[in-house]
């Protein structure tokens, strides 16, 4: 598979440059429109491009075990002004650089469960799943849960699973959703209000040039789950 875009325009990724994450430490000092303009040229060349050129590398190599998930440094990068609209943090961008990889069908950004990447000082953070489903989606999803409990068991309990991120997460309800049994034995699964599942490295992983395929190889381990929940859906 060929990627979309041209991959001259993306050097291969040698490692996130420090002055990258030195420029969003200074971000969250300088939270302000007039200060992020006059930087904004040190945004695109140490934070923006690197990111870019590391979403790059890890095409191919998604290409080998996730092809139905768009992995490109034009359309998968988070922008960084936030949307403050219902939000008492007024601050117009965010402090951290993100991606999200979802499946090419989706024309809308966080429409199915996909794959998270996201670096700030002091932490990088590699998930996936689906962290706000609608009512439709989450009602497919437990349904699926709890009609295919083997199916989805065999995918959470599995060794490498279990090795890289424990268990799946989510915030619950304190009582069965409508329409399931408190009796079912999948009901603590079936509480959950999302569903995803994650591991955070020291900020000094993505400095590694390897970084990428370290990536690839945890995003391999949890993609039986993210396919799980996108089966559930459609």
């Amino acid at each position: 598979m060929q990627p979309e875009f041209d991959e001259l325009i993306f050097p291969p990724f040698e490692g996130f440059p420090k002055e990258g994450i030195a420029f969003l430490k200074k971000l969250k000092r300088n939270n302000d429109r007039e200060w992020f303009a006059a930087h904004k040229e040190e945004f695109e060349e140490t934070v923006k491009f690197p990111m870019q050129c590391l979403i790059a590398t890890l095409e191919p190599l998604f290409a080998g075990f996730a092809p139905e998930f768009d992995v490109n440094p034009k359309k998968s990068l988070f922008r960084i002004y936030r949307d403050t609209r219902f939000s008492r943090d007024k601050t117009p961008y965010k402090t951290h650089i993100a991606a999200h990889f979802e499946l090419r069908r989706k024309p809308r950004i966080m429409d199915g469960a996909g794959f998270y990447l996201h670096i700030e000082p002091g932490e990088v953070f590699l998930g996936g799943g689906i962290y706000m489903p609608d009512n439709d989606q989450l009602k497919k999803i437990r349904r699926a849960v709890s009609g295919h409990s083997k199916e989805f068991l065999a995918v959470i309990a599995s060794p490498k699973f279990k090795k890289h991120f424990g268990t799946i997460q989510g915030s619950k309800l304190s009582r069965p959703p409508k329409g399931f049994s408190v009796d079912d034995p999948m009901i603590e699964y079936l509480k959950l209000k999302q569903f995803f599942a994650g591991v955070e490295w020291k900020e000094e992983t993505c400095y590694k040039k390897d970084f990428a395929g370290r990536i690839a190889s945890v995003s391999k381990e949890i993609t039986p789950f993210i396919n799980f929940l996108n089966e559930a859906m459609t």
